[in-house]
């Protein structure tokens, strides 16, 4: 992922945006779908650091997985 797409979800997904899991299809031990958590942060990789309220931490990959933002 490119330098700028980084900071864009940087501006998008601040530490702190409440996040719901909409579906993790490609991951062997997904997160169950509806799922709330927050997001920590975006690392270099552009994946979102995610603490999930069921006490989970496996992180979002945008264009993998499906979520939305929780207003």
């Amino acid at each position: 992922m490119r330098e700028e797409q980084v900071k864009a979800l940087r501006e998008q997904y601040p530490k702190g945006t409440r996040i719901e899991l909409i579906d993790m299809a490609d991951d062997p031990y997904p997160v169950k779908p509806g799922t709330l958590g927050t997001c920590l942060g975006v690392d270099d990789a552009g994946q979102l650091l995610m603490s999930w309220d069921t006490a989970g931490s496996l992180s979002l990959i945008p264009g993998v997985d499906s979520f939305r933002k929780v207003t």
